[in-house]
């Protein structure tokens, strides 16, 4: 829509060839966007719905601000025909049609019915800014709505009818509302998602977020905070159903690894408690970690893991299944971890036993194995390291004299230097 020039003194003729060319081009640039306005989409739509809220408050206002245009415009056309009737009186306006002209053409000439009073007057720039005003705040109102409604319900639709599907897939594994979670969560989604869309249908002006700093009409973006939220869950409840399904899928082989893990922990525990034995038979002075029984809880609930397959209890199954294995894995690590332990004074034990016979054979490669001292020692330490009870500290400190002296022989000068280039 245009904007008039300012109002300036009497206008001479060309002035007012040049006003009513202008005008005339604003008039029709005024009647293109209203017919625009009463064409649109949006507003059909606003004039046909049921609308509630926010909306329908504007939306009375800017029906009456609708209104009230059409009837501004036909007092802007009735004055423009007035002016171009009297220029067209004659060819050449007189001085008394062209005082009539400039202040029909930029006085306060123009009386429109106003909106709560009688009427109002306006000069023609005026009645082209109220004009202005009022289509601008009516277009951006229709042009809201209509974005709204073109995406939110269509979307809607298309969300309900992947939950449809989703809930018939929930059914045949056994997902039902009362039963599992995530059959509460579908009929949580279903009310959500029935009672959006009659609100973004009979209020959309409630889900518009205007742009800020924008003072073009529509500008904004619909609010998709709610459908945004219920698609989200809606995901997430398909990855469940799809985790069920993969449930029923390999349920069977699942099972049979949660046998073979527990199986494998048993195992090792009955190893960890015959070491132990071993240990206390063999090691004197040691304090070996108690070996605790088979996870008896484990195979109960394994065995319930087993009845809901039978019973095809999928929706059940699948946590119970991830729960046990995870239990399990962490039942053969404690195994192996209590096998460790109960081990370790035979660990310790075999590491002085080698590093005994080690140094032996170094002090043999330089010539010192006859050594009646070296033989002394090594003879005591190792009748400790192989006879049973096994004191290990009194044996590492044997191994230790041991080692110690074989050092300082093989340190003194003149010493040989054996085949590996070590000084002896």
């Amino acid at each position: 829509m245009g904007v008039t020039d300012p109002a300036g003194p009497v206008m001479d003729r060309d002035e007012v060839d040049r006003a009513l060319a202008r005008l005339g081009q604003e008039h029709e640039a005024i009647e293109t966007s209203l017919l625009a306005l009463q064409d649109h989409a949006g507003r059909r739509l606003l004039e046909g719905a049921r609308l509630t809220g926010v909306t329908g408050e504007r939306w009375q206002a800017t029906e009456g601000q609708i209104t009230l245009l059409w009837g501004y415009f036909d007092a802007y056309a009735a004055a423009l025909r007035s002016a171009r009737d009297i220029r067209g009186r004659r060819r050449w306006s007189t001085r008394e049609d062209l005082v009539e002209l400039t202040e029909l053409l930029r006085g306060e000439s123009v009386t429109v019915a106003g909106s709560g009073r009688l009427s109002e007057t306006y000069s023609l720039t005026a009645l082209v800014d109220r004009m202005n005003e009022l289509y601008a705040t009516s277009l951006d109102l229709v042009v809201a709505a209509d974005a709204v409604w073109s995406a939110l319900p269509a979307r809607i639709d298309l969300l309900a009818a992947e939950l449809q599907r989703t809930r018939k897939l929930a059914h045949s594994v056994g997902v039902r509302p009362g039963e599992h979670p995530a059959g509460d969560d579908l009929e949580r989604i279903t009310r959500t998602l029935t009672k959006l869309r009659e609100d973004v249908v009979s209020d959309p002006l409630a889900f518009w977020v205007p742009a800020e700093g924008s003072s073009a009409p529509g500008g904004g973006r619909p609010d998709t905070t709610v459908y945004d939220r219920e698609a989200r869950a809606l995901e997430d409840v398909r990855r469940e159903i799809d985790a069920v399904l993969t449930v029923r899928q390999d349920a069977e082989a699942r099972l049979i690894r949660l046998r073979d893990v527990l199986s494998r922990a048993d195992r090792t525990l009955a190893e960890a408690r015959t070491a132990r034995g071993e240990v206390l038979a063999k090691i004197a002075a040691t304090e070996v970690p108690v070996v605790s029984g088979p996870p008896t809880v484990l195979q109960e609930q394994l065995a319930t893991a087993a009845e809901y397959r039978r019973q095809a209890q999928w929706h059940r199954l699948s946590p119970l299944l991830e729960s046990l294995e995870q239990k399990a894995e962490d039942e053969l690590l404690r195994a192996r971890e209590s096998l460790t332990a109960v081990t370790a004074p035979l660990a310790v034990r075999a590491e002085l036993r080698g590093r005994l016979d080690a140094y032996k054979a170094k002090v043999a490669r330089n010539g010192l194995a006859e050594d009646p001292f070296l033989v002394e020692r090594y003879d005591a330490a190792r009748r400790m390291l192989w006879s049973a009870p096994c004191d290990l500290r009194v044996a590492e400190q044997a191994v230790l004299r041991y080692q110690q002296l074989a050092a300082d022989l093989l340190s003194r000068p003149g010493a040989p230097v054996d085949r590996e280039g070590d000084q002896a």
